[in-house]
Parts: C-alpha cells; structure tokens; sequence
C-alpha cells in the first residue's frame, strides 16, 4: 500500500485536544497506524537524571492516530485527502483533492 502521509509532509489534526492545529510529520509508524507530528498531542514525562542529560519534567510529541490527521493542501493550507496519478514518464505521484496540486515535485 502506497504512503498518503510521509516523513516531512505539513498535516492538520482533525480530532482530538489539537484539532486544527498543523505541524510537521517527524515519523510515521505505519504498522500502528500512528504519526509523530511536531508540537501536537505533547505529554509530559517525568525523566531520571542520567549523566548525558539532567532530568526534570520534560514536553514531548506523542504518536497521534492517523486517521485523525490529514494532508494540508499546499495552495489553500485546509485539509485535503489525498490520490495517486501517473504522469507521462510513468512516475506515480500525490495529488491533493482539494486543489488537484501535486504534492511530489
């Protein structure tokens, strides 16, 4: 099954605490279907001191579901599904819905 969301693509939360906020996609765990996306679903853990970093309370990201995010359209910036084309060269790329721009170079 072909990728709708990678590594790096901009995408909107549509459910949950963060719904509406965008961010950046750090990792996808396709067999848990989950995401990390850059300052959205953050937690805070209690962390030991060790000797390479001091402990305290820090902020991290944490998976989010990803059917609750979707693919932010690079002409309008509102959320948008996402299809697959061939171009002529037979190269497969993303097209947003929404627009109909393609999302690959």
């Amino acid at each position: 099954m072909a990728a709708r969301i990678k590594k790096g693509d901009t995408v909107v939360v549509l459910a949950g605490r963060d719904k509406g906020r965008t961010g950046q996609v750090l990792q996808v765990m396709p067999k848990e279907s989950r995401a990390l996306v850059q300052g959205v679903n953050l937690v805070k853990r209690h962390q030991r001191p060790t000797p390479g970093r001091e402990g305290g309370i820090i902020s991290k990201e944490a998976p989010i579901q990803i059917s609750n995010i979707a693919l932010r359209d690079p002409k309008d910036g509102k959320a948008t599904r996402v299809r697959f084309e061939t171009k002529d060269d037979g190269k497969k790329v993303r097209v947003a819905v929404r627009s109909g721009e393609t999302i690959d170079g």
